[in-house]
Parts: C-alpha cells; structure tokens; sequence
C-alpha cells in the first residue's frame, strides 16, 4: 500500500495530536450562553421555556442573556446598522453557547427564529460569530411532540458551525406546561430541559477553551496560504 501523500500540503498540515493544543489554560469566568426565541406573543411558550432554561443554566453556574427579537427587521432590508440587529451581533459574539427554542408552525421553525439566525454572518471584521461555539435547541409545540423545528435548528446549527449537542428538548401541548405566572410545571418535559440545559453547560466547559483548534481547517489553511503566496508575488513585480 502506497502511504504517500503527493495532493497534500505539508506546510498546512498539522498534526492533530501536539500536547500544547490539548492541553489549553483554562477560562475562570462562567460559560456565556445567548438563548433566542422565535415568537412575539404575549404570552409566547418558546420564550417561557428559554426563561426555564435560563434558570437553570444560571443554577449550572452560567451567565445568560436572552435577546429580544421584537423589532428586529427583515433580512436584507438594512445594512445591519439597524439597532436590534447590531445588538443580536454583539451578544452572539459575547456568547459561547447558545439556545434555540422555536415553535413548531406549519411543520417548520418559525420565520422569526429564522431570521434572527439569518442575520448572524458567518463571518464579521474577520471574526466568526458563532464559529466553535455550542448550541441546544428546543422547540415548543401547540399539539403532539414532533420535532420537525429542531431537526431544522440542527441544519442551520452545522451550517453556522456551531457545535451542537447530541440532547434536544420537544414540549408538546406547551399550554398545558406552564402555570399562570409563566413558570414549568414538573414533568418529564421540564426533566428534558434540565438534561440539555447541563449538557450544553458540560460541553461548553469542555469546548471553549479549544474552539478555535477543534474547527481549525487544512483546507482553509491551504486556502489562506496560497492567498498570502498571492500576495507576496503581487508586491515583488
């Protein structure tokens, strides 16, 4: 067998065992999570369960931010100079870990949910916003369980290269579950909440440290290496 490797850069390769990216300093402060929602109502069930699962990430020892999409304006309608979108920017890059809850409607997320997470670029003043960081999703739904919104959350989540946890949380007849001040009644659907709500805790400890070695890419340092050979030609005629 031919162990030769004649299509590989061996400057951009790099050897994924070497102690010292293994082996991080670690961060004292206390996990960053952003949670989003993706209703408007009043009395929105994906806002109360995000609420929930804020409780609990802070009793994880977490330090939580929700964002508040209501005004926030259609993609492509403003340059993103716009207020709200500038302060969803500015939380997701404050964040290291994220929540998702939607409602399901029609069988999909929620167009909300969807344009909040359109208008976090995948790359911003040569900072990626989401890029290495974790992500739980959860959906609320008015019927039976279905979990239609998270599969969907899921997609996006690997598209924006988010680091997204093998747990999920599906809270069907979501009226049934919360009480007249907004707060979870005991069930196995709050019990999910919890599970997820410290794993993303456990995977974030785990994964923040080392975000950016973990989705540290040969193709894209092949990539950045031939533009900067680009470069040095440019400047040498």
């Amino acid at each position: 067998m031919d162990d030769t490797f004649p299509a590989l850069n061996e400057e951009a390769f790099r050897d994924v065992s070497e102690p010292d990216l293994l082996t991080p300093d670690r961060r004292a402060h206390p996990p960053r999570i952003l949670l989003l929602h993706g209703s408007l109502r009043e009395r929105s069930f994906s806002r109360l369960a995000n609420e929930e699962a804020g409780r609990i990430l802070r009793k994880f020892g977490c330090e939580t931010r929700v964002f508040d999409p209501t005004g926030l304006p259609l993609v492509d309608t403003d340059d993103g100079s716009h207020p709200k979108v500038k302060e969803l920017r500015e939380l997701a890059m404050w964040s290291e870990g994220m929540v998702w809850c939607s409602p399901e409607r029609h069988g999909a997320m929620t167009g909300l949910m969807k344009m909040q997470i359109d208008w976090l670029p995948l790359s911003l003043g040569g900072v990626r916003p989401t890029q290495g960081k974790t992500l739980a999703v959860m959906q609320v739904s008015g019927g039976s369980q279905s979990f239609n919104a998270v599969n969907q959350m899921r997609i996006l989540g690997r598209w924006m290269r988010l680091i997204t946890i093998p747990n999920q949380s599906s809270v069907a007849k979501a009226w049934q579950e919360f009480d007249d001040e907004g707060r979870m009644r005991a069930s196995p659907y709050y019990n999910r909440i919890v599970d997820v709500m410290e794993e993303l805790t456990k995977f974030t400890l785990l994964t923040r440290d080392r975000a950016d070695y973990l989705v540290d890419r040969y193709s894209e340092r092949v990539e950045s290496a031939e533009e900067t050979s680009k470069r040095v030609n440019q400047r040498a005629l």
